[in-house]
């Protein structure tokens, strides 16, 4: 078989450049730690690289709001343990203060006291997350949710409640509007609330309001009226009389699955409601025990007014109180499934990575290996190249 020079020179010379290739890939895979540097290499590796990056992102920013959510949910948490705290300050400063012991005057002190924690109450409300958004004021972020006006609290937020994407197929609730937490707040027992006439002119005062448990409770808006002579009669709604009785003080009377029990001495007329719970706000509840606090008490009836409405403003704050509880408690479930959803998105992640390193990154030691072989062979092929390539037969002519 006849070789040309020109075929031997082009052969020799395309085995020294595909070796030369080969070690500067290895050397490439060495200094960037990669095994695929280009898409060429290997497409099919390189696809599920940018597909492994793609899911390690996206958990990644599922991650980023996750830690977003957790700091306005822990922060919200201590909001509403403060707040619960300052109610608990305010109904131990209520039955101090009607304490039949104080005087107009250290009433006067007390109610004081209740102002500033009113105005603490408001700053808690108004609690931001660090940065500039409002925890309470729904999707209005931007805006001080509540502001004390002339008519009562005006709330500058709205009723949305956001939820945040921390997987791909889980959201996570964010703090629940201010108006669900501090706005609608139950009063009375939670059930229903007795309240007097601000008419009444006797000295009747309320003792206990409960369901009676023998009978269901029948929602509806009753009205108790006593005749000033021992006698009282029930009426519903439509004012139609649904129960008559003896007054006796102490002693129960029950109607529509209610039990109620009264003290003192009624005047002719007298009357109180019950009605199912009506909601009010937090602010307002707090500010009832500052007016009870504030009403004269010189006479019988002013005391009996003012013991109804001490009754009222304790069973008030004890449902403002299981508001909060209940609001902390939802914020703690959401915690709790942050937590969880953190450590399985920590276990994707690194499975994710596991992966993506067999697909991308280089073994050290093989391709080190693998250099110096095709080192080795490289230098041989020149070595031979240049043996060869000096061989002419005008050598052996003389």
């Amino acid at each position: 078989m006849r070789i040309s020079t020109n075929l031997q020179f082009t052969q020799s010379l395309n085995a020294l450049l595909a070796r030369q290739a080969e070690s500067f890939k290895t050397q490439l895979q060495l200094s960037t730690g990669q095994k695929i540097n280009t898409a060429a290499q290997d497409p099919v590796g390189a696809g599920s690289i940018v597909q492994l990056d793609r899911a390690r992102a996206e958990l990644e920013r599922f991650g980023a709001n996750s830690n977003v959510l957790a700091n306005r949910l822990n922060l919200a948490e201590v909001a509403l343990t403060s707040t619960g705290d300052r109610l608990l300050r305010v109904r131990e400063l209520a039955v101090q203060g009607f304490n039949g012991s104080q005087s107009p005057e250290s009433r006067s002190a007390i109610a004081d006291e209740l102002e500033q924690q009113l105005e603490a109450l408001f700053a808690l409300a108004n609690s931001d997350d660090g940065s500039g958004r409002y925890l309470f004021a729904g999707s209005q972020g931007s805006a001080v949710p509540f502001t004390p006006g002339p008519g009562g609290v005006v709330y500058a937020g709205d009723q949305v409640q956001r939820r945040v994407d921390v997987s791909p197929s889980l959201s996570v609730a964010d703090v629940a509007p201010g108006s669900e937490i501090f706005l609608r707040v139950p009063t009375g027992n939670g059930t229903f609330a007795a309240r007097p006439d601000p008419a009444n002119a006797g000295t009747l005062v309320l003792g206990s309001a409960g369901l009676s448990g023998s009978t269901p409770w029948a929602p509806d808006s009753y009205r108790i009226v006593f005749d000033g002579a021992g006698g009282y009669s029930v009426e519903d709604g439509s004012a139609t009389v649904i129960a008559t009785g003896t007054y006796t003080p102490g002693e129960a009377i029950e109607f529509g699955g209610v039990q109620l029990r009264f003290n003192g001495a009624p005047a002719a007329g007298d009357s109180f409601s019950v009605q199912p719970s009506p909601r009010q706000d937090v602010f307002a509840t707090v500010q009832g025990v500052i007016d009870a606090l504030r009403l004269p008490s010189a006479t019988p009836e002013q005391r009996a007014a003012q013991q109804n409405a001490f009754f009222a403003s304790l069973e008030d704050l004890g449902a403002a109180q299981e508001q909060i509880i209940d609001a902390r408690s939802k914020i703690g479930a959401g915690l709790n499934t942050l937590d969880r959803t953190t450590e399985e998105r920590a276990s994707q992640v690194l499975s994710l990575s596991t992966t993506l390193s067999g697909i991308r990154d280089v073994n050290y030691a093989e391709a080190a290996s693998r250099l110096s072989q095709q080192l080795l062979m490289l230098e041989a092929a020149q070595a031979t190249f240049a043996k060869v390539q000096g061989n002419s037969l005008f050598n052996y002519i003389r």
